[in-house]
């Protein structure tokens, strides 16, 4: 656990130059529907797209009684280019109505509650809990799941089986920064092919599983 915690705190260190997650700039309003919606946006988009659109929407909607004002087809406008902007531009109608309807217009603090709304997966609810609602969760995205295992952390195959093994190695106190760091470090120096490992503070540590080089 020792190892682990030096780990944590090198990565920590090195990823300050580096922009944070836009996910983790928009837990700074301490809004859990910001955070909620800022989590849906940035599937399968880059942080700096992502921030953009959320600017713009938060703007114009920053509760789900006002993003309910917007059409499908307007909202989508508003977020594009993020991926897949018209399935989302709905997706986020659809759970604000949800929340409500069902919630008074409240996201949830439960994790159960959470993976029940519209778009929400494993991911999305951890992030949620830890950056918007300060509960402990460790968020397993693909930079958590491939470093964890490039360590020698875990060995799975699965980030449900990551976030489990994590669980058991990881002190709490550190579970909800994980992910933003992970993500910083994952997208500049421990990145899926041909990491940067003669510039990574933790190389001493780091067990180099399934490292793949281009020629």
């Amino acid at each position: 656990m020792e190892d682990t915690i030096k780990i944590i705190s090198r990565i920590k260190r090195q990823v300050r130059q580096f922009a944070l997650p836009s996910v983790t700039i928009t837990s700074r309003t301490k809004d859990p529907y910001l955070v909620l919606i800022s989590c849906i946006l940035s599937l399968r988009t880059k942080d700096k797209v992502t921030h953009q659109a959320g600017k713009r929407l938060f703007a114009l909607a920053d509760t789900p009684k006002k993003m309910i004002q917007l059409s499908a087809a307007r909202l989508a406008r508003i977020i594009y280019p993020v991926g897949f902007y018209r399935t989302k531009a709905k997706t986020i109608i659809a759970l604000s109505r949800r929340l409500l309807s069902d919630f008074a217009g409240k996201v949830p603090r439960a994790q159960e509650q959470l993976l029940g709304l519209e778009g929400v997966g494993r991911k999305t609810a951890n992030l949620v809990l830890g950056l918007g609602f300060g509960v402990p969760a460790i968020c397993v995205d693909t930079h958590v799941h491939r470093i964890s295992n490039r360590l020698g952390w875990v060995r799975t195959k699965t980030p449900e089986q990551t976030e489990e093994a994590l669980m058991r190695r990881i002190p709490k106190k550190y579970w909800i920064m994980l992910n933003t760091v992970m993500v910083a470090f994952g997208q500049h120096i421990c990145v899926p092919v041909s990491p940067f490992c003669s510039k990574c503070t933790v190389q001493p540590w780091c067990a180099q599983r399934a490292v793949t080089r281009t020629r």
